[in-house]
């Protein structure tokens, strides 16, 4: 019968790296599943775990299961309330849920937290900078409700 040694530290956070090199490679691919299943068995760690959950989400979005991903950013956000990336890819969590009022809540806080870090730091998918995007946002808003006024009117008057 043989004993195997415990890990240490450094071979688990080597082990972690590799799951997540190589789960991006799977989301990429398309074998979300894959992916999936390698982050949940790298969790087991300890290690990275904001990391982990973060790309978890990315490939719950991927795969189209929402409320997993939805999990999967509430986790990094319990761990780094601060999190840029989460605290946006949660907000198109809800978007997508079509849950608005938490979306603009959600999307509102991301682009104050962007702002915290530095205007002149761009945040990572959008390639724009925080004060565009929140002024972008803002036209979008504004002309959501105005189409929902119309709706309204058109509506209202049958």
């Amino acid at each position: 019968m043989s004993v195997e040694s415990p890990m240490t530290p450094e071979e688990k956070l080597a082990l972690v790296e590799q799951a997540l090199a190589r789960a991006e490679e799977l989301r990429r691919a398309g074998s979300h599943k894959e992916g999936i299943h390698l982050l949940v068995e790298a969790l087991q760690y300890g290690l990275e775990r904001p990391r982990l959950y973060r790309r978890l989400g990315n490939l719950y979005i991927d795969a189209g299961d929402l409320s997993r991903a939805e999990y999967a950013y509430k986790r990094v956000l319990e761990l780094d309330p601060n999190d840029v990336n989460a605290t946006h890819n949660l907000a198109v969590v809800y978007k997508r849920q079509k849950r608005v009022s938490l979306f603009v809540k959600t999307y509102k806080k991301a682009q104050r937290l962007a702002m915290r870090r530095g205007s002149s730091q761009r945040t990572p998918r959008s390639g724009t900078s925080p004060a565009r995007r929140t002024r972008l946002f803002v036209f979008g808003a504004v002309a959501l409700v105005g189409l929902v006024l119309v709706a309204v009117l058109l509506f209202t008057r049958r």
